[in-house]
This record gives structure tokens, sequence and C-alpha cells, in this order.
């Protein structure tokens, strides 16, 4: 038999707090699944740069250049904060991309790399030296425009 007015009916009140206790304590451990999932997601790699102890380099003219010229870059790896990173592999490679150089920064970031004879690209006076560092855990650098080698 069904009552004749709504506010009569209590049916649905019956065992109401249980539910609402037993949905809250479902919902709290929904919740902290996923926090869980998110607070254990791996951090994204720090980011990596390099400088070296010149910008440009001059090579002498083509008269000038007969038994070569050898260029000696101090090149440093660097995290986000500007702290030197060592064990960073350091590869760089000649204005005319025809030779690659290489190198590990020791603990305090530096590795001193050698150009022999570095060439500019045919037909041109000026090109750049290209530099990759990479290291686990850090974002790879790559810069196409390391540093500037021009003929005088």
């Amino acid at each position: 038999m069904q009552p004749r007015k709504f506010t009569e009916n209590e049916e649905g009140t019956v065992g109401l707090p249980i539910r609402i206790v037993v949905l809250s304590i479902v919902g709290f451990i929904g919740f902290y699944a996923i926090l869980s999932a998110i607070s254990s997601a791996p951090s994204p790699p720090e980011p990596l740069y390099a400088q070296a102890n010149v910008s440009a380099v001059f090579l002498p003219s083509g008269e000038e250049n007969d038994t070569g010229t050898n260029l000696t870059l101090l090149i440093m790896a660097l995290d986000g904060e500007s702290r030197r990173v060592g064990g960073v592999n350091v590869i760089l490679r000649s204005p005319d991309r025809s030779q690659a150089y290489s190198g590990v920064t020791d603990a305090e970031g530096k590795v001193v790399i050698k150009l022999k004879n570095p060439e500019l690209p045919p037909g041109k006076s000026e090109g750049y030296i290209s530099l990759k560092a990479m290291k686990t855990g850090y974002q790879d650098y790559v810069n196409d425009y390391f540093v500037k080698v021009t003929r005088s």
C-alpha cells in the first residue's frame, strides 16, 4: 500500500547513513588511487646546456694554412640551474660535417676537445661547429650553431 503523501514515505531513508558512509569510503579509495598514480609517475628529464670558452674562431687564409690548423675547445656542461654536470657525452662536428670529435665531461663538467684541421663547407667563408650533449636523465642538447668559424 502506497502512502498518500511524499513526506510520509520513509522507505528511502532506511539505510541511507550506511550508504553514504560506504560510498564515501569507495570515493576516497578511488581518489587515493588517482593520487598514487600521479605521484609515482616518472619526473621529466632535466634540461642540459653547454658552453664553450669561445663563440667564434678565425682560421688563417688558404695560403697560410698549409700545415693545418688545430682548434682546442673547452666545453662546460650545465644543468637548468647553471650547475656543472659530469659524465656528459659531448659530440662536435666540423663545419663541413665531415669529421666528428667526442669527449666526456669530468666531475667538474668540463671537457677539452681538439679539432684537427677543421674545414669550412666548399665555397663558404664561414661555417659553424655543431654540438650534441647527452646524459641519461637529461634532455639531449643540440646546437647546430655552437661556435662560428670564419676564414680571414
